[in-house]
């Protein structure tokens, strides 16, 4: 029942993902990028939802979502997370826990505005997870921004609207096999900043 020709292996858990990321992208009909993010309140109260990964290297792995709606008050409470990737088309999924920080004020702005400009728009008139009493309201916050900014092409970056980065103390990489005798490995952060992984049962 082996499979060793395609066992998940030792090493690097950060060029791993960058391996199954890339296989993500030629696969995977739709947002590869896509993963869940796990919260919680300060009295661990979970709650989850899916973001789209806007970058990751060697430092962690970066979202972007506005600090006022409920997951960026979740995270302002309480700055730890979890992420898990679930790519069906591969029959794999990666999950990974650490604490988070907020991206520097030049990381926000070029992503912002690297966006498409309705969407830079969209996100500026939205009160994110505030209670929404008509959709007219919310469009014509949208016509008004709209206008106001078309000539200039590009939004000011709401203060509040920012990224946060997750850095890993824990990533787990999980392969389908088949009679649900699966393969996992996880890998853990050691004081040093090194890694060292073990297998887990199914």
């Amino acid at each position: 029942m082996n499979d060793t020709a395609n066992a998940i292996p030792q090493g690097d858990p950060f060029a791993l993902f960058d391996d199954w990321f890339a296989e993500a992208k030629e696969s995977e009909p739709n947002d590869p990028n896509a993963m869940a993010l796990a919260t919680a309140t300060p009295d661990a109260a979970p709650s989850v939802r899916m973001v789209l990964l806007k970058g990751h290297d060697d430092r962690g792995f970066v979202f972007y979502t506005n600090a006022q709606s409920r997951k960026g008050g979740e995270i302002l409470a309480n700055p730890q997370a979890a992420l898990l990737f679930h790519w069906k088309s591969l029959r794999r999924q990666i999950r990974i826990e650490g604490p988070l920080e907020e991206v520097s004020k030049d990381e926000a702005d070029a992503y912002f505005h690297s966006r498409p400009f309705v969407s830079q728009v969209g996100s500026a008139a939205s009160n994110q997870s505030a209670p929404l009493d008509d959709r007219a309201i919310y469009d014509a916050r949208v016509n008004e921004l709209r206008t106001a900014y078309e000539e200039a092409g590009e939004v000011p970056r709401p203060p509040h609207w920012t990224g946060f980065r997750l850095s890993p103390m824990a990533i787990e990489f999980w392969l389908d096999r088949p009679n649900r005798l699966h393969e996992r490995r996880k890998f853990v952060r050691d004081i040093k900043g090194g890694w060292a992984s073990t297998l887990l049962y199914p």
